[in-house]
């Protein structure tokens, strides 16, 4: 029943991760419908990380201390209404939505992530985690190529959200009735026990690290892809607009191969460091020539499918932190990782 779990979850992560990119293929649609400027739209569109970086924490020790069968279909529940909320096109209520949906989505994340260290083995753990990451990004790909045609063709931008917000219901009544009970119960505890396992994480300076590296290689993907890539591609390169997501696209969907890809390696090697520096490596360069290099020298959709499966790699310092800290830990690792990244 913990692979049935697993792939629940990583089911809801795909889903939340379909809601933070679908925004990128919408953007004058939004900033018509809101009465702002792109700008003021992607400031809203930010709200899901002010939503999901704090509750990171929340959800990493609620984990260690609740368990997911009590949180996730709480959690999914919020994502939906929150994608209902945006839907309005109220700014006010569409960014207290937006927030939601950050607040809801990071327990797909961490709850994937807890569920597949505790009941696995750690030789898996690297592979496991790249699996969930890959669930993730197949959303975020199709929040592009799959929303991107449906919005291109004619489907309201409200009317999309709604659905969605459906969708993320018939999510939480899943979970509630398929996510079984756990055969352990997990840790108890007052603030006192939290705050203990928080210092413990916090202190350790891998803890600091795998946040740091993690970040740094989520970056060229949910901040400039995910949110500028489309409109990067139309204003700097001339694109059109089919074109564009196209290209942008393949950066989530080069992740869906690099994430279990390299976890798979790094286990299979016993080694995570030189993964993580040759990924780092590629995914510079990428970006270099993105930035800077002339267009049409390489295939056409080359590039982002290589900077995606290099950033796959962004996903091991996961498990790095959850083999560098106690394992009565593992969800509040994860939440701390995830803070410091987002």
């Amino acid at each position: 029943m913990a692979a049935v779990a697993w792939v629940l979850t990583s089911v809801y992560y795909f889903y939340q991760y379909a809601l933070r990119s679908a925004p990128a293929v919408m953007m004058p649609e939004l900033s018509n419908a809101f009465g702002i400027t792109p700008l003021g739209v992607a400031a809203i569109v930010g709200l899901f990380y002010y939503g999901y970086s704090p509750f990171s924490l929340i959800a990493g020790a609620a984990m260690d201390r609740i368990g997911p069968r009590r949180l996730l279909p709480g959690a999914a529940a919020v994502v939906g209404i929150g994608s209902m909320l945006f839907a309005t096109g109220d700014t006010q209520i569409a960014s207290a939505g937006r927030f939601f949906q950050g607040a809801g989505g990071v327990f797909a994340l961490v709850g994937a992530i807890y569920i597949a260290t505790k009941n696995f083995a750690p030789s898996k753990a690297a592979t496991l985690i790249g699996a969930t990451q890959m669930f993730g990004m197949a959303g975020g790909s199709a929040g592009q190529f799959v929303v991107g045609p449906l919005i291109g063709g004619g489907v309201a931008w409200n009317h999309f959200w709604i659905g969605m917000g459906v969708i993320g219901l018939l999510v939480a009544v899943a979970l509630f009735f398929l996510i079984p009970s756990e055969s352990s119960t997990p840790s108890g505890g007052g603030l006192k026990t939290i705050a203990g396992a928080f210092a413990t994480v916090f202190k350790n300076p891998q803890s600091i690290l795998c946040g740091l590296i993690a970040g740094l290689m989520f970056i060229p993907t949910t901040i400039f892809d995910m949110i500028w890539g489309v409109r990067f591609l139309q204003e700097a390169h001339g694109m059109d607009y089919g074109e564009a997501v196209m290209r942008s696209a393949t950066v989530p969907f080069g992740w869906i191969i690099g994430c279990p890809l390299l976890g798979l390696l790094s286990d299979r090697i016993g080694r995570r460091k030189p993964v993580i520096a040759g990924a780092a490596i590629v995914l510079l360069a990428c970006l270099a020539w993105i930035l800077y290099g002339p267009p049409g020298v390489l295939p056409p959709y080359l590039l982002g499918l290589v900077t995606g499966i290099a950033s796959g790699a962004a996903m091991l310092p996961y498990t790095v932190i959850k083999e560098a800290n106690p394992p009565q830990f593992a969800g509040t690792s994860t939440g701390v990782v995830n803070f410091i990244n987002f």
